[in-house]
């Protein structure tokens, strides 16, 4: 059961915060700050941490979960883009004497990450996609991330459900993503208009997956331009989205899409293909991917 009195006291405390320095959040950049205390501690047992992790916190805001990462950990390593925020946390990290912080102003999607080995994130929901696609360049051991509940559940999607996305099909041979828990707007100040979840997502071994790292390029690559277009079969997906694999005539697609023998894909729409099946028709089109 939730403690209700731990849960005012971080309510509190994130308002005086907020009051002695004027700040008034805006939820159109994803300034939810998370008040309650009881989903906060279950964030950080979530992520298992010890005295040796280095942690990539994204959206750290005033340190709610960066002051109690940074007790636990090695090092934090904290990028806030606003420039506001990110001198209130600055300042309240030298209050405190927390030390083991690097803190970036800096865009998350933009700055080259630092080396670490997990992710502990209240993600600003508006760069989910961007930040997650990222996340899936680095090597890490796991991460713990809150998500909007609708965007949580397009990352577990199966292939023909109505939540099946490139994200799903990106994630199926990159990761293993598992929701962890819900949270209610109400853990939120200011309140979002959704729900939100806490999802943990595990790097699969590249040795261990049924892709190597070449095909997955490829891959993504496809996935990218099937999905502009996930309702249209997808040899109209394909040539629609022509200029991703590197072509502008759409004659010259055609042509190539007829002599890939590949019939059987290319007259399946996107959101009903499996990612192995995705995978099948960008190991056929692998020669002629960005050659141009």
């Amino acid at each position: 059961m939730k403690n209700e009195g731990t849960n005012y006291s971080l309510a509190k405390e994130t308002k005086n915060i907020l009051q002695k320095h004027n700040i008034h959040l805006n939820r159109k950049l994803g300034q939810n700050y998370l008040i309650d205390d009881f989903k906060k501690n279950k964030i950080l047992s979530f992520a298992n941490l010890n005295d040796k992790d280095i942690v990539l916190e994204i959206g750290p805001g005033i340190g709610t979960l960066t002051v109690e990462l940074a007790k636990k950990v090695k090092k934090v390593i904290a990028i806030e883009q606003d420039n506001t925020i990110f001198n209130i946390l600055n300042e309240r990290l030298k209050d405190e004497n927390i030390s083991n912080v690097e803190l970036i102003n800096a865009d998350a999607v933009e700055v080259d990450f630092p080396k670490f080995n997990k992710i502990v994130s209240n993600l600003p929901y508006q760069i989910s996609s961007p930040i997650t696609f990222k996340f899936l360049n680095y090597s890490f051991d796991l991460a713990i991330l809150m998500y909007q509940k609708e965007f949580g559940k397009r990352m577990i999607a199966k292939f023909g459900s109505k939540e099946y996305s490139r994200l799903s099909a990106m994630l199926y041979f990159k990761g293993d993503v598992e929701i962890l828990d819900h949270v209610s707007p109400e853990s939120f100040i200011p309140k979002p208009k959704v729900d939100s979840v806490v999802l943990k997502l595990t790097p699969k071994n590249i040795i261990n997956s049924k892709i190597n790292d070449n095909q997955f390029k490829n891959y993504e690559i496809v996935c990218k331009a099937l999905f502009q277009h996930k309702n249209k079969k997808s040899k109209n997906a394909l040539i629609d989205s022509r200029h991703i694999l590197g072509y502008e005539d759409k004659k010259e697609m055609k042509n190539i899409l007829n002599n890939i023998k590949a019939e059987d894909l290319l007259i399946k729409r996107a959101v009903n293909m499996s990612p192995e099946e995705i995978l099948l028709l960008s190991d056929k089109l692998e020669d002629i991917i960005l050659k141009k």
